[in-house]
């Protein structure tokens, strides 16, 4: 059996851990060097370090952090943000990045998947889709979730599958900093129309909510960052309930 996977995210703006609600009213969270190491150390399955304003500032991620933090820690680490070539993925994986994450610039070029995947292997290549609900729909949104679209979620899945990309992050920009919950509906018709592992974001306020995504979202990984950076949920206690719970984690034994 597969385990779930527990991922804390590290949202970067100016070399600093940030995090707001529904992708605006961001505050402070820390370093991320130090934060990258604390979450390694607490048996967290992977990382992933997002440079939120690198694409509304046309700029490239911060590929020095990148290796800072790759140095630090001994988990897996997707790195996303800016990225829009094969030489930007190259750069990254070159500084210690395990995996990338592309998001505006696959729906601006969706054969940017296909090429990735080719250069790289699937394996490495997640796409981002970032979504609300408007009139009932959910349609997929851009740069950092400010730039609204007419892509449907569950289309664009479909295709982001067939382009050859090897995972899928879903965060619900309506759950997003809430701490109401994962968007357990969405994520299950997911799960049944492709075949990707997906990884649930936004909506972490307890761990009632990571069992929810795992039994009701049939969710494969789940994101978070407040409850994380903040205190609020410790991966190791978070990790025992799921076990608890018959739900399998990997869990290190000293």
């Amino acid at each position: 059996m597969l385990t779930k996977r527990i991922i804390p995210c590290l949202d970067i703006k100016d070399g600093r851990t940030v995090k707001g609600v529904n992708f605006v009213d961001l505050r402070d969270a820390g370093d991320p060097v130090e934060l990258a190491t604390q979450y390694a150390l607490e048996q967290a399955d992977e990382l992933v370090f997002l440079d939120i304003s690198a694409t509304e500032q046309k700029r490239k991620t911060l590929a020095d952090l990148v290796l800072r933090v790759a140095a630090a820690i001994d988990i897996p680490f997707t790195v996303g943000g800016g990225i829009s070539s094969v030489e930007d993925v190259a750069v990254l994986l070159k500084n210690g990045a395990d995996k990338v994450s592309i998001n505006s610039a696959a729906v601006k070029n969706p054969n940017l998947i296909n090429e990735l995947a080719e250069q790289f292997g699937s394996q490495c290549i997640v796409v981002a889709i970032d979504a609300k609900q408007i009139n009932g729909q959910w349609k997929v949104h851009l740069v950092g979730g400010k730039v609204p679209t007419d892509i449907d979620l569950f289309e664009w899945a479909k295709e982001v599958e067939i382009r050859g990309a090897g995972e899928i992050l879903f965060t619900s920009m309506d759950h997003d900093g809430t701490k109401q919950g994962f968007a357990n509906k969405a994520l299950a018709r997911l799960n049944t129309e492709i075949n990707l592992p997906i990884i649930a974001s936004g909506g972490a306020g307890n761990i009632s909510h990571f069992v929810d995504t795992f039994q009701q979202g049939k969710a494969d990984a789940a994101l978070a960052a407040s409850v994380f950076h903040f205190g609020e949920i410790a991966i190791p206690e978070l990790k025992k309930e799921l076990n608890q719970q018959q739900i399998a984690v990997r869990i290190d034994t000293i």
